[in-house]
């Protein structure tokens, strides 16, 4: 397709990390038109993955800032917080926002995920772990909770968990899988992080599900209750994408985008948490609720709208964990139903048929950032080798190679 001149104005809606990053990378790439970024909470855009962990610790909200408001102010960048986008008008590319309809020449779609409400009889009890305004009322609800219980089993339970036991609360992590996890770790990684909590004190309920939640506490679908003075929800999240539905975009588990982020709409983009994009390695069809992936998706899309690029979005994705003493960090993405070979130095290197996957490491930087830089070769060069055979051939340790 051929690229005219950047849009005069450009509309982010989300100002969440991959909103917020939309913009600054327009202004680093010298765009020079209009940039309006809209966010649906008041204040400033903020980091959310310290609201699990340092902030229930601190309650320093303004550490939590991406940037200062001044930053807003010196790069042209009008930001409306504290205003929801309720429809798109592709045909007259207007946004409806706050009682006004606003121009756009390119949207931006940058709308996150939030929680998912699974069918539990009183969740409204339960609270959640999503916004600023969440974590605020967890720290309050915390100073008198003797006995916390938190219904999910991934990366916020149990940082939240690891972060109330350090506390000194009682803590038991209900998860309906049969594993810690389940979604993003191998088996091995699960198992793992299982010992570990159970090492600092925090009780597990694996494979249980829970069917209500009372000022009690919790109940299970065997009838066993547990007693609980307060209930996280940290059952997963759902994108965002039901404005985009609406005006008539295709998603499909997601704003579905091809490998320039594009919808099939050439006048929005969709990025980050909400966005269902081709994988590099494989094709297939992937939503990431990664940091790194929102960053470098806005960047890729700045990028695209400043100077015509059709590049396609190729980053190998990272993630990270922490909980109690153990950073769990995660390089590439792995499925469940990828085979797993544990080395000798704890790291898990996960296969998609014969090439790696992804690769798990606890407490260790350096296999990490190895294998980070040998899967992003491997995404420019196939014939890189990180494939089950030459690996075996060093006993699977990546740096040897």
């Amino acid at each position: 397709m051929a690229w005219g001149p950047p849009p005069a104005r450009v509309v982010i809606v989300g100002a969440g990390q991959g909103g917020f990053q939309a913009a600054a990378s327009l202004r680093q790439e010298k765009f020079e038109g209009e940039i309006l970024l809209i966010g649906a909470e008041e204040g400033l855009p903020y980091q959310r993955p310290p609201l699990s962990k340092a902030y229930l610790k601190s309650g320093d909200a303004e550490a939590l800032n991406l940037r200062p408001a001044a930053f807003f102010e010196k790069n042209d960048v009008t930001l409306r917080p504290g205003t929801r986008v309720t429809s798109i008008d592709r045909d007259a590319q207007r946004v409806q926002a706050g009682g006004s309809e606003i121009p756009y020449d390119h949207l931006i779609l940058a709308t996150g995920t939030s929680n998912l409400r699974p069918t539990i009889e009183g969740l409204d009890r339960a609270l959640d772990l999503r916004t600023l305004v969440d974590a605020q009322r967890l720290r309050v609800a915390m100073e008198d909770a003797e006995r916390c219980a938190v219904i999910g089993g991934g990366f916020i339970g149990l940082e939240f968990a690891a972060v109330a036991r350090g506390l000194g609360r009682r803590v038991i992590v209900a998860e309906a899988s049969d594993r810690l996890m389940a979604r993003v770790v191998s088996p091995e990684m699960s198992a793992r992080f299982a010992d570990k909590h159970c090492e600092i004190g925090t009780e597990l309920a694996l494979g249980r599900t829970v069917t209500s939640v009372s000022s009690g506490g919790i109940a299970f679908d065997d009838g066993t209750e547990m007693p609980a003075d307060l209930v996280l929800l940290a059952a997963g999240v759902r994108p965002n994408d039901d404005l985009a539905r609406e005006a008539g975009l295709a998603c499909d588990n997601g704003i579905v985008v091809d490998a320039t982020l594009l919808t099939a709409d050439p006048a929005i983009s969709a990025l980050g948490d909400c966005a269902a994009f081709p994988d590099p390695r494989t094709g297939r069809m992937v939503r990431l609720e990664s940091v790194q992936a929102a960053t470098d998706h806005a960047r890729a899309v700045a990028r695209r709208l400043v100077h015509g690029t059709e590049d396609p979005y190729a980053a190998v994705p990272w993630f990270w964990s922490d909980q109690a003493d153990w950073k769990l960090q995660i390089t590439g993405f792995g499925r469940p139903q990828d085979d797993s070979v544990r080395t000798e130095n704890g790291a898990i290197l996960r296969f998609d048929g014969e090439v790696l996957s992804a690769v798990e490491t606890v407490n260790d930087a350096k296999t990490h950032m190895k294998s980070r830089r040998l899967m992003a070769a491997a995404l420019t060069d196939p014939g890189a080798g990180l494939v089950r055979d030459r690996l075996a051939s060093v006993g699977y340790d990546l740096l040897a190679l």
